[in-house]
């Protein structure tokens, strides 16, 4: 089976375990979450994308990508961020919103489409969201950056690239300036898992900690 043959299902899978994680293993129920799945389905997904040499699968450890999985979920990402540049800087698209209409995109577009677009685009490193763009082969220089939730009270950071997928979450982050590029100060981190305050441009923010682990960020 060629990458350009794989199911619309199978792509999206491959995908979100590539932005869950790059290799090390998923929980199956967090794959379901981010999908917004059953964890019945994602299961059963799960064991044919196994069956397909593309995932595997430890029972009660989680799921990983395989070598041929990995590369085939690079080919989907390369295509979804090359959509998201042009949406967000040649159609004037708001940025919450790129995310959703590149995800449409993705599955509709031919290997040629996608290397004519990324040379249109000027070969981008990185997408609207600050996140790595695969090259053609498939590879990519990870960020050098850890997620926000892991941050130290009192540290000033550089915003990195943003992981959040579901629209109101970018909306979110958006309409309080915590975007790709900014400095965020950890002002306060409330205790059992409660929000964090962080001083953006001067305001202070809430943010909740599971939002807070989809803004990767590294200390100033």
């Amino acid at each position: 089976m060629t990458i350009q043959y794989l199911s619309e299902s199978t792509e999206m899978y491959l995908k979100a375990m590539l932005e869950l994680s790059d290799h090390d293993k998923v929980a199956v129920g967090r794959l379901a979450e981010r999908l917004s799945v059953t964890p019945v389905s994602a299961n059963e997904m799960v064991r044919r994308l196994s069956e397909q040499g593309l995932m595997a699968h430890t029972p009660y450890k989680g799921v990983a990508l395989t070598t041929k999985g990995r590369k085939a979920a690079c080919n989907v990402v390369r295509r979804q961020r090359l959509w998201e540049c042009f949406l967000y800087e040649h159609l004037k698209i708001e940025w919450t919103k790129i995310y959703e209409l590149a995800c449409s995109l993705e599955h509709a577009t031919a290997p040629e489409v996608t290397e004519a677009l990324a040379v249109f685009l000027g070969n981008p490193k990185t997408c609207p969201r600050g996140n790595p763009i695969p090259a053609m082969d498939g590879s990519f220089t990870p960020l050098e950056g850890v997620p926000l939730s892991t941050i130290q009270k009192g540290k000033t950071v550089d915003v990195l690239a943003v992981n959040a997928t579901a629209t109101d979450v970018l909306k979110y982050l958006y309409e309080r300036d915590i975007l790709p590029g900014r400095k965020l100060k950890l002002v306060e981190a409330a205790p059992l898992q409660g929000p964090l305050t962080l001083q953006v441009n001067g305001k202070e923010v809430a943010l909740g900690l599971s939002m807070a682990e989809f803004i990767v960020v590294k200390v100033s």
